[in-house]
């Protein structure tokens, strides 16, 4: 049976435990094989990033460097317009083939904005979506037609995620970390350590780089 990979995209602005931890629980409760982290340049949805592209992609390469469950993927970094996830699946997906299991990894709030989603409709043609469960969001979706799509596609059953190539939501119940990006780059601005918040490697870099200062 081919195993199953996953995308998890953001700005990682910076890459941070409250990213890693949670995904790595994720892996170990479905098997996912490979976790490809994808930092995007023009986010749709968020102010520009502060750090630089090459700086945020030399920050995940840092924080990985020791953990091989996660890879790098450049593609957004590469756009000058905004990065739509619906595009990147469809490409993703026709790199793969039409068989191979792919997920996409979203956090719970932002499956309650999903229905906003440029063509999110098509989302789940190309790829499962894996959700990291989060204290305070419900677990329904507000409105009927939505909680009748989400019912339509949801499973229990990790296998499912391995057998079929995507279609299908899992919500899974990962720890949560109360960091933020916002947070780090806060503590750093008043020169104070984060080095519980996220690897010293990338905190190293940071203070190199003089960043968020």
């Amino acid at each position: 049976m081919t195993r199953l990979q996953a995308l998890f995209g953001g700005t990682f602005d910076p890459v941070h435990y409250g990213h890693l931890k949670p995904v790595e629980t994720l892996a170990n409760l479905v098997g996912l094989d490979r976790t490809i982290l994808m930092p995007n340049n023009v986010p749709p949805h968020r102010p520009q990033p502060v750090a630089s592209s090459a700086q945020r992609k030399k920050m995940l390469e840092l924080a990985i460097a020791d953990k091989p469950l996660f890879g790098l993927d450049e593609r957004e970094l590469r756009r000058d317009t905004p990065s739509w996830t619906s595009q990147t699946l469809q490409e993703w997906r026709e790199e793969q083939g039409a068989d191979k299991p792919l997920a996409f990894i979203i956090g719970q709030d932002s499956l309650l904005t999903f229905h906003t989603w440029h063509r999110y409709e098509t989302i789940l043609d190309y790829a499962h979506v894996l959700v990291c469960r989060r204290p305070g969001y419900p677990s329904t979706l507000p409105d009927p037609d939505r909680q009748a799509w989400l019912e339509r596609h949801l499973t229990h059953d990790p296998e499912a995620l391995h057998s079929l190539p995507g279609g299908k939501i899992y919500l899974a119940e990962t720890p949560w970390y109360d960091i933020s990006s916002t947070q780090i780059r806060e503590r750093l601005a008043r020169q104070q350590s984060c080095h519980d918040l996220l690897p010293f490697a990338v905190e190293e870099y940071i203070q190199q780089q003089g960043l968020y200062q």
